[in-house]
C-alpha cells in the first residue's frame, strides 16, 4: 500500500516507524507548505515525490492512501481533496474541528467509496482489546473515570509570550481537542453517547482551553474526564463496576491494566504489544483497504462523530470557539 504524507512533524515519524513494520505499507509521497522542509523530510526517508502544491499532491498517481497529520484546522479541506482523487484517508484526532466539517468528509468518503478512518491508536491497541473482552467480569458498570494531563513544552513558551501552533484557536487546538479527546474517544466505544454533559475548563487568553474537566450521565453509570496541557497528573484511568474495577495505567496508550475484584484478589489482563503503539492503527487501516471494507469496526465514522458531536458541545459551554466554527 503506498502511502502519501500531509504533515512532516514528530507525529508523522512516530507513525512512519511504526507503519515501517508492516510489509504492505511503503511510503512513496510528501506534501508540504515548503519545498525546503519536503525536500528534508523526504532524504530522511529516501523519497523522490515531493509536493509544496496540495493539488498536485491529490491528483499524484504515486499512492493510493494518505495520512494527514496537519493541523486540525486544515484536516477536512486536504482529506477532501484527497478522497475526491480516491485515495483512502486516514486522518490524526481529532478527525476535523467541527460535527459540520466531519459530515461532509463522511459524504464524500461515501461518495467517492474510500476508507476514512480517524487515527486514534489507543482503541486499536491489544490491551484495549483486553478491556473490552473482560468488561463483564466486574458487573453492572456505574463509573468511566479518564484522566490524561501533561504539561506541554509549548507552554513554556506561550508564558514567554510566544503563542505557538498549539495554543491557537484558528487551528482548531487546545486541550480538549489534543488531549481530553484520548479520555473520550475510548469512552464512547465502550459506552456509546451520554445522555447529558457537563463541562468546566480553564480558558487562556490566547483563547484556547489549558484544561478541563468533563461529567457525562449516562443510563446506569456516570463518567468523568479531566485533561490539561497546562499540568502533570500521575493517576490511573479506572472503569468502575459492582463486582470489581478495571484499572488502566495510561488512557491514551494502555500498557498496564488489572481487575481489582471487590473479594480483594487481583487479575492482570495485560497483553503484549509492539512497542510502536502507532503500529495498530496502520495496520487497521491497510486491513480495510485491502478487504475493500468502507470503515473500520472500532474506530467507526459513527464513532468519530458521536464523539465529535460531544467535542462540540463541551465547546460549547465552555466558551471555545474557532474560526472554523
Amino acid at each position: 500500500m503506498r502511502f502519501g504524507i500531509i504533515g512532516t512533524n514528530w507525529i508523522t515519524e512516530r507513525f512512519i516507524e511504526a507503519a515501517e513494520e508492516l510489509e504492505d505499507f511503503k511510503l512513496t509521497a510528501v506534501y508540504s507548505r515548503t519545498e525546503e522542509r519536503a525536500k528534508e523530510f523526504a532524504s530522511k526517508y529516501n523519497l523522490i515525490h515531493t509536493f509544496t502544491d496540495l493539488e498536485q499532491f491529490a491528483v499524484s498517481d504515486h499512492f493510493d492512501a494518505v495520512y494527514i497529520a496537519s493541523p486540525n484546522s486544515l484536516h477536512k479541506e486536504q482529506a477532501i481533496l484527497c478522497m475526491k482523487n480516491r485515495k483512502h484517508v486516514l486522518c490524526e484526532k481529532p478527525i476535523a474541528s467541527n460535527s459540520k466539517e466531519l459530515q461532509e468528509m463522511i459524504n464524500v468518503a461515501v461518495e467517492q467509496k474510500v476508507v476514512l478512518m480517524e487515527a486514534v491508536k489507543s482503541t486499536l491497541l491489544p490491551n484495549f482489546s483486553s478491556i473490552r473482552e473482560n468488561l463483564h467480569k466486574i458487573g453492572p458498570i456505574r463509573r468511566y473515570s479518564a484522566s490524561y494531563c501533561q504539561y506541554s513544552s509549548r507552554y513554556d513558551k506561550y508564558k514567554d509570550g510566544i503563542i505557538l501552533n498549539a495554543f491557537k484557536p484558528e487551528f482548531s487546538n487546545g486541550s480538549l481537542m489534543d488531549i481530553g479527546i484520548y479520555t473520550i474517544y475510548p469512552m464512547v466505544v465502550l459506552f456509546g453517547a451520554p445522555l447529558s454533559i457537563k463541562a468546566n475548563a480553564v480558558m487562556l487568553d490566547s483563547g484556547i482551553d489549558g484544561q478541563g474537566s468533563v461529567l457525562f450521565k449516562y443510563h446506569d453509570m456516570e463518567a468523568v474526564v479531566t485533561h490539561s496541557k497546562i499540568a502533570n497528573s500521575y493517576t490511573s484511568s479506572e472503569i468502575q463496576g459492582e463486582n470489581g474495577t478495571i484499572v488502566i495505567d495510561k488512557i491514551h496508550t494502555p500498557e498496564k491494566v488489572e481487575i481489582y475484584y471487590k473479594d480483594g484478589t487481583i487479575e492482570n489482563i495485560s497483553r503484549e504489544q509492539k512497542t510502536h503503539s502507532m503500529f495498530y492503527e496502520a495496520a487497521e487501516f491497510i486491513h480495510l483497504i485491502k478487504d475493500k471494507q468502507i470503515e473500520s469496526s472500532i474506530n467507526s465514522l459513527s464513532t468519530s462523530m458521536k464523539t465529535q458531536n460531544i467535542l462540540d458541545e463541551v465547546r460549547k459551554q465552555i466558551g471555545l470557539n474557532y474560526p472554523a466554527d
